[in-house]
């Protein structure tokens, strides 16, 4: 059962060829036994997931149907999850019981989901290896020596290894996509605004986007509609209506345009992860595309861009932190002033440390203007060159990452290097655009994704290409030895 995909689980659970409650204590028992490899949980929920298994059963015997009723899935550890902790990854939080549930927990709840548990991930979501956690670094299925990628790599690691056919991730600068690309899963960052943030604790507010992780865009389809819509709890939500995804992902993609940035191919880009890119526009032409070369040409500020808004916003919101209302709390404090020093010192870890500290100083009286007002009006110059971009195309298309999943400690002597792994993905986040990467083959045992992008609010037409590039392909279905 655990090679099932959601809709595969869908069909068994309204054919009566198994019970959510059987599909449930059978993950729950993979994990168990799996997990110790990988380091993929950090909290595995088993009364909570047995007990919301046979409440589905009941629904499903009273005559409910839905494609999420008693699907099993797992949500990143940093959405709210009432009485289950919800540790961020960090220390800081390693006693924290949510009271209540995120909106995104709520809603996949309602429509029935079973939750497993909560996943590993990089510290607050900083990182692009998920080596940051205070619960240790997760290991990729591939190759137990290679990072997942970040920060949603508990997920990602957790999908791909077929311990559960899908999870929640978040992405605020490639941390859904990277680890999707690095592990051979689908995963789709939403437009800005389309899953509420509410319950999600934030490290960017900006830019964090919550969304899904699975082997197929037929199952982020899925999860993707019971995740999306209008929270009124959350200012950043938009009040657009909700399509049907799984409608749209049979259509043909004849006549449409996809650009291919010339910014994407150039140096630091891996010369076989770029023949693998080329390989899959080969048969979305072979599907009717029309390929086009674009420019990007505000992409090389992208980086330094997003590396000044980022830690700025996490600065502020991390400054709640502080050892008095909740979280962790050093012992015997000599005043406030030592308080709030090492309970933070000792709370948070060394690249959350690192992003604080880089936030502070760019916010900073005589600062603000020549670092972070200036890294805004950056990020309005790569708006518009997507928009300037999408009055010719339908969708971009590039590489997700410049490189294949590296070793775990490889990067760790240098910070930039790591950041550098971002290059093709955080531009999304600062747009607001939705994105979504797709597996698209192998380089020495190691998964490739492909990147596509899409105008705000096209997340159907990024479900579709990748779905039917999926028909005529087989990497999304290949599974790691040992898995």
């Amino acid at each position: 059962m655990h090679q099932l995909t959601l809709a595969e689980i869908a069909r068994g659970l309204a054919d009566k060829s198994f019970s959510a409650e059987e599909l449930t204590r059978a993950l729950l028992q993979r994990i168990h036994q799996l997990d110790p490899q990988l380091n993929s949980f950090i909290s595995v929920t088993d009364d909570l997931a047995i007990a919301q298994a046979q409440a589905a059963d009941a629904r499903r015997a009273a005559g409910e149907t839905g494609a999420l009723l008693g699907a099993p899935i797992a949500h990143k550890d940093l959405f709210c999850t009432l009485d289950v902790r919800t540790s961020c990854g960090s220390k800081m939080l390693d006693s924290f019981k949510a009271p209540y549930d995120a909106t995104v927990v709520a809603r996949l709840a309602a429509a029935g989901t079973v939750t497993l548990g909560k996943t590993n991930m990089d510290e607050f979501a900083m990182g692009s290896a998920n080596e940051s956690s205070h619960y240790g670094a997760v290991k990729n299925p591939w190759n137990l020596e290679h990072v997942p990628g970040g920060s949603s790599g508990g997920s990602a690691a957790a999908v791909a290894a077929r311990l559960l056919p899908a999870a929640t991730g978040t992405d605020t600068g490639g941390s859904i996509r990277q680890p999707a690309a690095l592990t051979s899963l689908t995963g789709l960052k939403p437009t800005y605004g389309r899953v509420s943030r509410w319950g999600m604790i934030a490290y960017a507010s900006s830019l964090d986007q919550g969304g899904p992780m699975a082997r197929t865009a037929e199952d982020c389809a899925l999860l993707l509609q019971g995740m999306a819509g209008f929270d009124p709890k959350d200012s950043t939500s938009i009040d657009e209506p909700v399509p049907d995804y799984s409608a749209s992902l049979n259509g043909s993609l004849q006549g449409l345009r996809i650009g291919l940035p010339k910014e994407y191919f150039g140096a630091g880009l891996d010369p076989r992860i770029a023949d693998l890119v080329q390989a899959s526009v080969k048969e979305l032409e072979k599907l009717g595309a029309v390929i086009k070369e674009i420019s990007l040409p505000n992409m090389q500020h992208a980086i330094p861009a997003y590396y000044v808004i980022a830690p700025a916003e996490a600065s502020s919101n991390l400054s709640r932190f502080d050892g008095v209302r909740f979280g962790y709390r050093c012992e015997n404090p000599k005043d406030l002033t030592d308080l709030y020093k090492r309970s933070r010192g000792e709370g948070f870890g060394s690249e959350v440390q690192r992003r604080i500290m880089v936030g502070t100083y760019a916010l900073s009286a005589g600062y603000y203007d020549a670092y972070y007002l200036k890294a805004q009006k950056i990020r309005r110059l790569i708006k518009n060159d997507f928009m300037a971009a999408f009055e010719g195309v339908d969708v971009i298309l590039g590489p997700t990452t410049p490189n294949l999943a590296w070793k775990i400690g490889a990067k760790n002597a240098d910070p930039v290097a790591a950041y550098l792994e971002d290059v093709y993905t955080i531009t999304a986040n600062l747009a607001g655009l939705p994105g979504l990467s797709m597996p698209a083959g192998f380089v020495d045992g190691l998964p490739v994704g492909v990147q596509l992008l899409a105008p705000y609010f096209q997340e159907g037409r990024l479900l579709n290409v990748a779905h039917q590039y999926q028909q005529v392909t087989d990497w999304h279905t290949r599974a790691p030895n040992g898995f």
